[in-house]
């Protein structure tokens, strides 16, 4: 699978650790920056890895700030993109089954490497169940979408 990460300053110190354990599991990563620890503003990061998503560049996203929130907030402004702060394996799993969401966000100031790395292993891990009623409502959440997209 390949995965476009991506992490403001806050999110910088986690995403190498993020980067080595998908490259270990056999992923291919598009790292997108940030390369440093200058400040920099998650929206910009946000922007370049859900382009990638919707593009097809890559198949899902990965997107790293200091609390997830905001990277979150912004990733969600993008058509055709479901992206979701997880700090737990449950929601991890269960957001890319049920809800099919195709972009992880994650805090690096909430969340333990060790705990992020499960949390990512988790989210890889998972697929869209396509169950009827999962479908059903991913239907209406693009509707709204649709809805919404304005003039």
């Amino acid at each position: 699978m390949i995965i476009a990460l991506g992490a403001d300053h806050g999110g910088f110190p986690l995403k190498s650790k993020i980067a080595d354990l998908l490259k270990g599991l056999g992923q291919e990563v598009h790292d997108l920056g940030t390369y440093s620890e200058d400040p920099v503003d998650y929206p910009d990061l946000a922007r370049v890895v859900a382009q990638e998503v919707i593009f097809k560049k890559a198949e899902r996203g990965l997107l790293i700030c200091g609390s997830g929130v905001g990277a979150s907030v912004a990733a969600n402004k993008f058509p055709g993109i479901r992206a979701s702060v997880c700090h737990d394996t449950f929601s991890a799993h269960q957001g890319v089954e049920d809800d099919d969401i195709n972009i992880l966000c994650l805090g690096a100031r909430v969340i333990g490497p060790e705990l992020a790395k499960e949390v990512v292993r988790s989210w890889l891990s998972a697929t869209f169940s396509g169950a009827e009623r999962h479908k059903r409502r991913l239907s209406k959440v693009e509707k709204i979408e649709k809805e919404f997209l304005w003039k």
